[in-house]
């Protein structure tokens, strides 16, 4: 029988595996890092951190609630209206419609509303109706907000205080 002679320690497969391991975890990590793009618990909203707790200010939720104000908020082509549904709406103050994507924070729409006959109206370039849209509406002071969720080839959405009224 003919022997070989043994592998040099480079040619071994355990070694190979030995230094292939680590640095295929570091590329891996390196590219998790260039996939993130940014902090993963990004929140529309301006929060205080401490620790791992987000706070965030309720007071204009809160105000909402107390005017009892909640709106429908209609698309027809490119014009966008907001119907008051209370009676705690100052007609004379312009409102910003806020359009939120669900994933990419750079789709977001902002949309000036002034006041019109049934409400306010607004109208935008264009508007991507094949997926979820986070909705809010407020005044350009932010003194209250409105939340709603627009669904996918809806013809609208309703907004209303997030937080619920106590019972």
């Amino acid at each position: 029988m003919i022997e070989r002679p043994p592998l040099a320690p480079w040619r071994q497969p355990l070694v190979w595996l030995v230094f292939s391991l680590p640095a295929l975890s570091v590329v891996a990590g390196l590219a998790l890092l260039w996939l993130a793009e940014g902090p993963i618990d990004a929140v529309a909203d301006p929060v205080k951190r401490t620790a791992q707790v987000q706070d965030t200010d309720l007071a204009p939720d809160l105000e909402a609630r107390r005017l009892g104000l909640s709106a429908q908020v209609r698309r027809v082509g490119r014009v966008f209206d907001v119907v008051p549904a209370g009676e705690g709406f100052d007609r004379a103050v312009q409102l910003e419609l806020v359009l939120r994507h669900p994933v990419i924070a750079a789709e977001d729409m902002r949309i000036a509303l002034t006041p019109s006959t049934t409400g306010w109206s607004g109208h935008v370039e264009s508007f991507d109706e094949g997926h979820d849209w986070l909705v809010e509406l407020a005044p350009m002071d932010r003194s209250w907000r409105l939340r709603g969720r627009w669904e996918a080839r809806a013809a609208g959405a309703d907004v209303q205080p997030a937080l619920a009224s106590a019972q």
